[in-house]
């Protein structure tokens, strides 16, 4: 057995610093031509005034040049457009995200794009964010977003290791001097005040935002009815962006934020204990009093710099991100309840750099490069009280029936343990792509990505990408039409950040010993994925889009909720398959906007070949031999929304809008007459709620004022049951609520 080759920090910075001086030598480089040609090579002054303005777009322009979506699904909300959105910025940017094709909604503020479970990779000006440990909310604010393009489909070479999509975010500059404050309130005790602040003083510009946000219904209500039971959060938030014109064709910058979240966990109404645990003599607990905490905190910081000069565009970042997730139990309650209570510390620290380039050959070849590497470090903590029993049995006969726990005595005190767990991993990456203009209709995208990853498992795998873009121009169907088609290959490491080592030796001989013995560690994903795509302008102002695509995984990457803390396992389906079609349509004319989404899909995955102690060996038997649906396979989705804004009249400066969400239930287990049952064999219960928003801006004053009523009609709708693979909580949609927000902007 070999030992897996690992990257010690002081070499992972060094490359880092290695791809910032080429960066700087290529600079270099064009100015010893221009001395050369006799040219003066006295260094520009900063630009001010209105130059600034100029030349910051010209280096934004520059900057998004870097990072095409040639060929792949790209469907974009500019600020405009969310601020349009009943709750506009004031709700999580999940919440955002789930009006876009192919989004579905699931529990914790998770969502699914083209029903894969986890792999959606973030962006913020072209940097690739880590991702953190928090499950509940979200790291970033919508008040930080100018633009969002979500990218899927068969995505170029630039893009990996998180492949299901790709949230790319522009963030707002300080190219406008501005500086407003809100404050956003209403039912289930919301109070969320918040400020911006963004301005330039000479060659530097910023752009910074804050909020706090209090509310009674910080995660998903367990029970469905109006107001939850010990659901209350804290969640303050913050986000800077500051950058530097060095010169004509160069330009620094610094994006950072921060959060902290914290979470009560909410309770079930009407419970007791009902598995015969007794502590201290007690074997009653009502579920209302349960009290359990989570708390999430991220930070994270990127320093880039941008060198735009002739045909040749590079960024080079160095990143860095710290997360920490903490869960508090409720030791007697969850031994009444469950037998074991478990408190988890998990952090997480990881830092890296990236460097993404652009070469522009002539007018048939754009060429595109880059190297990314990145170095994490996960630590977990675990202090566990759990009832021991008098032994294990084990029937090697009936390996169906797995471990089976012993008998557990009455009045037994708990034992406790303690373990922590220390991994790392390196990652590294690189790639080729080549934009080929065959002729002025028709576009050819094509390249190659290697990744190799280093932790528990040595991974690596070089992936091809291609994808062809036709636009025949005014002659065909009237114009307006584009269509693609491609391929790619991927490669997707299971979340790191949620990885830990499985010791099961202290369950043993205690009432939570695992049903199954095997804990194989989490294997990387690798995929195929084939798209085909068209637009088409139907009338001015509406667009028409399809798409459609068929995807066949290898170690399919799934996760899943195993225990009472609120931390999520990856595992893995040996084989899995993922076909499905979106259809958009979006209009625009004067002050009206409107679109609509359905998407189709069907995934599923056969046989579990990693972390498989956390399920019982009957589920495991089963799967092995049959292709299951995926808990988070949703068939249909759909969203829609409108918006007018009156821009004349008495009514100028007001807008309505409303937006609405379907889905037609996620994966539950399927129940059948005899005692058994189906892994993730039936759904729940279709459901649609609409949002709706009045609204209106009183001019130069900079006050601005809006109603929002979230499920207008009081939908009552499950998302989770509590059944199915991986699910460990039932969750229902929000009820109605009424929200008045208040803005003053000087």
């Amino acid at each position: 057995m070999t030992t897996p080759r690992r990257l010690p920090a002081p070499r992972a910075l060094g490359v880092a610093l290695w791809a910032l001086a080429c960066a700087h030598a290529g600079a270099a480089l064009a100015n010893t031509e221009a001395g050369a040609s006799g040219a003066d090579t006295t260094p520009a002054a900063p630009p001010t005034g209105a130059e600034i303005v100029v030349t910051g777009h010209r280096l934004d322009t520059a900057r998004e040049s870097i990072k095409p979506s040639l060929g792949a699904s790209t469907y974009t909300l500019s600020n405009a457009a969310i601020q349009n959105l009943p709750g506009s910025d004031n709700q999580p940017i999940n919440d955002i995200i789930l009006q876009l094709p192919g989004v579905s909604q699931d529990q914790f503020g998770q969502f699914h794009v083209r029903d894969e479970h986890n792999g959606v990779q973030y962006r913020l000006n072209g940097v690739i964010l880590p991702e953190s440990i928090a499950v509940f909310g979200q790291t970033l604010s919508p008040r930080l977003i100018e633009k969002l393009d979500l990218v899927t489909g068969t995505l170029p070479a630039q893009y990996g290791l998180r492949t299901a999509g790709i949230i790319d975010i522009t963030t707002k500059s300080g190219l406008k001097d501005a500086t407003t404050f809100s404050l956003y309130g209403g039912s289930h005790d919301t109070i969320e005040p918040s400020v911006q602040l963004s301005g330039s003083s000479g060659a530097t510009t910023w752009f910074a935002s804050g909020d706090y946000k209090h509310n009674a219904l910080g995660i998903d209500n367990v029970n469905g009815n109006t107001s939850a039971v010990h659901d209350k959060t804290n969640q303050f938030s913050t986000f800077g962006y500051i950058d530097h014109i060095l010169g004509d064709n160069d330009r620094i910058a610094f994006t950072g934020g921060y959060s902290n979240q914290h979470f009560q966990i909410p309770n079930p109404v009407g419970l007791q204990p009902s598995n015969g645990y007794t502590l201290d003599g007690v074997s009653t607990f009502p579920s209302e009093d349960l009290n359990e905490t989570q708390l999430q905190a991220t930070g994270f910081g990127a320093f880039s710099l941008l060198h735009s000069a002739g045909a040749f565009t590079a960024q080079t970042s160095l990143f860095a991100r710290v997360s920490a997730l903490d869960y508090h139990p409720d030791v007697a309650g969850e031994l009444l309840f469950n037998g074991m209570a478990q408190a988890a510390a998990k952090h997480d620290v990881a830092y890296g750099a990236q460097f993404d380039g652009v070469y522009k050959l002539g007018s048939a070849h754009t060429l595109r490069f880059g190297l990314f590497l990145q170095r994490d470090h996960s630590k977990t903590q675990t202090q566990t009280q759990l009832f021991p029993t008098s032994g294990d049995v084990y029937d090697p006969t009936r390996p169906e029936l797995g471990y089976q726990p012993g008998t557990y005595t009455p009045g037994t005190p708990p034992d406790a343990f303690a373990q922590t767990t220390s991994v790392s991993q390196t990652t590294y990456s690189a790639y080729l792509q080549d934009e080929w203009q065959l002729t002025p209709r028709l576009v050819l995208n094509y390249g190659g990505r290697f990744d190799e990853n280093d932790v528990i498992r040595h991974e690596r795998q070089f992936s091809p990408r291609v994808n062809m873009v036709w636009t025949p121009g005014p002659g065909f169907l009237g114009g307006g039409f584009t269509g693609h088609v491609g391929y790619a290959r991927y490669f997707s490491p299971a979340p790191f950040e949620l990885v830990a080592g499985s010791n099961l030796a202290p369950l043993f001989g205690t009432v939570a010993t695992p049903n199954v013995r095997v804990a194989n560690p989490a294997y990387a994903q690798r995929e195929n994925y084939l798209d085909a795509g068209i637009q088409q302008k139907l009338l001015p102002g509406l667009v028409l889009g399809l798409d459609g695509y068929f995807r066949r995984s290898t170690h399919l990457v799934d996760e899943g909720q195993f225990g009472a803390p609120i931390i999520l396992t990856p595992f893995n389906y040996a084989k899995g398959r993922i076909i499905g079609a979106e259809m958009s349509l979006n209009y625009v004319h004067h002050g009206l906007s409107a679109y609509a989404n359905i998407s189709v899909d069907k995934a599923q995955g056969t046989g579990i070949d990693s972390n498989q102690y956390n399920f019982s060996q009957i589920d495991l038997n089963y799967i092995a031999t049959h292709y299951i649906y995926l808990d988070h396979n949703q068939t249909l989705t759909g969203s829609a929304g409108g918006s007018y804004r009156w821009s004349h009249g008495a009514l100028a400066g007001s807008r309505i809008s409303a937006d609405l969400l379907y889905g037609s239930g996620l994966r539950r287990a399927l129940d059948l007459p005899g005692g058994e049952s189906v892994p993730n064999g039936a759904h729940l219960p279709a459901y649609a709620t609409v949002n709706l928003s009045i609204g209106h801006s009183f001019g130069a004053s900079g006050f601005d004022v809006r109603l929002d009523v979230e499920n207008l009609f009081d939908k009552v709708y499950e998302i989770r049951d509590g059944t199915g693979v991986g699910v460990g909580a039932p969750s229902f949609g929000q009820r109605r609520g009424v929200f008045v927000g208040v803005s003053k902007t000087l």
